[in-house]
């Protein structure tokens, strides 16, 4: 089984100064097979961070549309922030990318709404029914109930935004290659790892204080 953290941020999101290098070292500190990298809009850290660590990184991306958040993974071209939901979902599907659904009941960081969220169950591959960062552990069970009501695997991300972050929660699922044996393995996946405090929000607060200083 491969420990896999499908949700994580670098330096290229707008709320992250987690460098290359020290989400590559945290990931293999805490013994992942695979992260996935997932900047907001950006694929650029995902890209370097495969480059320099390949058989660790899958890249990709945290698709931020008019609503809420698509979380991809084997994304090949980059899909701009903004985009109505179903146009998002149709450029991540031609590159045929591995979709799910960020944190989708966190009122304070999902803008989905249940009508869309019912449109899109059929149309996507898994549902993020762990995230680390949740406020409260009730938005991750209504994922888990809301994945299972439409017959739908469930993933886990630390969704870090500072290396201590990384593999706080994870999935454990068979070996798999690409997003098509990807779409396979998660069927079995089993969700492990505890939530982070929620004080790690800080670091995201102090990410953009940063980089509006060094602007």
């Amino acid at each position: 089984m491969l420990k896999v953290d499908f949700h994580s941020h670098t330096r290229y999101s707008a709320d992250s100064i987690t460098s290359i290098e020290s989400l590559i070292s945290a990931a293999r500190k805490r013994g992942l097979d695979r992260l996935v990298v997932t900047d907001h809009n950006s694929v650029q850290g995902a890209l370097e961070a495969y480059a320099s660590a390949p058989d660790l990184i899958i890249v990709g991306e945290e698709v931020q549309t008019t609503q809420g958040e698509f979380l991809a993974a084997f994304v090949t071209q980059e899909v701009p922030r903004g985009l109505e939901p179903m146009e998002a979902l149709m450029r991540l599907k031609d590159q045929g990318a591995f979709i799910s659904i960020s944190h989708p009941f966190d009122p304070r960081r999902s803008g989905w709404t249940l009508e869309t969220l019912e449109q899109l169950a059929p149309l996507v591959d898994a549902i993020e029914t762990r995230n680390a960062r949740v406020f409260s552990p009730d938005y991750n069970t209504q994922a888990e109930k809301f994945a299972a009501a439409h017959h739908l695997p469930g993933t886990a991300g630390s969704d870090s935004h500072h290396p201590s972050e990384i593999g706080r929660v994870y999935s454990l699922i068979p070996e798999f290659s690409n997003a098509e044996s990807l779409r396979r393995a998660v069927v079995n996946a089993q969700n492990c790892g505890r939530s982070s405090c929620p004080a790690v929000h800080l670091y995201s607060a102090w990410a953009r204080i940063v980089k509006s200083v060094e602007k």
